[in-house]
């Protein structure tokens, strides 16, 4: 439990923006997620406390390409502020458009980039947390997004894995390179992209690289296996990072936001939502998707995913969880809520790994890949990824 001491050193993260600086207050950031961090689930998650909530995952040749689907991607929600967007690229010269273009459309207040995606689609196309090993193209991709983003005040942050695997680690080096070229911070899922999601992150790593970068006065953000308000406090008195990004833990748990506030301000109290709690914020997220996709079908159909995220731990008929993820329309999703019997928070089960559990496999990597670090790379396309 956080003590009244503890919560004095949690400080406030700063997010320099053009019309000054953004306080983060507790410094938590959501991590974007492909499919899921849309403004339905952002406007949620907002609704449970402070922090930086980011957009998903989009490719840059599609933004500039201004394709509909992307462009109602990186649309912040209501009163949505800072606007913060993540852009995937592996050419500097569609990077750097695609910043301008943020830029000049005053599309976003902050600008993440993605070097830690370990999915096989991206990295055998050289994207992702393949990227950072060709040394020369990670530079010049964070270079080119800096320098268009500096006439707007748009800060840019980059979010990596600790590298390819255990034989090809890369976030000290690429860390470095991206620190010296004028990031605003660092953030690190402490896995490799080789381990996937699989066992526990390496909170090690986070130290070594809080460490590593003390020189350049640029602030690590962890990431990985945070589960509660607790585990997130931990992380930053463990490795001593600037702030923490939440990405599985929150999945069907909006309200990990608010244990996080609580833990982070040195309260003894937990956000522990009983059923009947719960199936109210099924039904808000319900509603929210169904306006934003603008069109009833379509939002249950995105809905349907999230629906053993929520019901984890709980008790639950089988036959009624299945309806669950058949689900088509509000007025049959809210029959179906009214048909749960209330009961407490499932603590041990409800707070256990969620999401994405891939085992560990071999990367996907182009062809010669690993042969020399230092070859300017030419890659193909950025098509790689179809969230965007």
């Amino acid at each position: 439990m956080a003590s009244a001491t503890t919560s004095r050193l949690i400080k406030p993260l700063a997010l320099p923006l053009s019309g000054g600086s953004y306080s983060l207050t507790p410094p938590v950031v959501l991590a974007p997620m492909a499919g899921i961090t849309n403004a339905p689930f952002r406007m949620l998650c907002r609704e449970q406390g402070a922090g930086l909530f980011v957009s998903e995952m989009v490719t840059a040749r599609a933004l500039i390409e201004r394709r509909p689907e992307t462009l109602r991607m990186i649309l912040p929600g209501a009163g949505e502020s800072p606007r913060s967007v993540q852009l995937y690229s592996v050419d500097p010269h569609v990077m750097s458009a695609a910043v301008r273009m943020i830029g000049k459309e005053d599309l976003a207040d902050h600008i993440d980039m993605n070097f830690g995606c370990p999915v096989p689609k991206v990295t055998r196309k050289g994207g992702g947390a393949a990227l950072p090993y060709k040394r020369r193209l990670f530079s010049a991709i964070v270079s080119a997004a800096i320098e268009a983003a500096k006439p707007f005040g748009i800060p840019v942050t980059v979010k990596m894995r600790i590298g390819i695997d255990s034989d090809h680690e890369t976030y000290l080096e690429a860390a470095t390179t991206a620190a010296n070229l004028g990031v605003a911070w660092v953030a690190l899922h402490a896995r490799t992209a080789e381990a996937m999601y699989e066992g526990k992150s390496d909170w090690n790593a986070i130290s070594r690289l809080v460490d590593h970068l003390k020189p350049t006065g640029v602030p690590v953000l962890g990431n990985g296996d945070i589960w509660s308000g607790a585990d997130g406090l931990r992380m930053m008195e463990e490795t001593g990072c600037a702030g923490i990004v939440v990405g599985r833990g929150c999945l069907g748990r909006p309200w990990l936001f608010a244990d996080l506030f609580s833990a982070f301000n040195g309260q003894a109290t937990r956000t522990l939502p009983t059923l009947f709690e719960v199936r109210e914020v099924m039904y808000r997220h319900g509603e929210l998707i169904v306006d934003y996709f603008e069109s009833e079908d379509r939002g249950c159909r995105d809905l349907r995913k999230h629906m053993a995220w929520y019901l984890k731990g709980f008790k639950v008929p089988s036959e009624l969880r299945r309806k669950f993820g058949m689900v088509s329309t509000l007025r049959e999703f809210r029959i179906l809520l009214d048909q749960l019997i209330d009961q407490p928070y499932p603590i041990a089960i409800g707070e256990a790994p969620r999401g994405r559990t891939s085992h560990s496999r071999p990367v996907s990597l182009p062809d010669g890949w690993l042969k020399d670090p230092d070859e300017m790379a030419e890659i193909e396309l950025e098509d790689a990824f179809s969230g965007g």
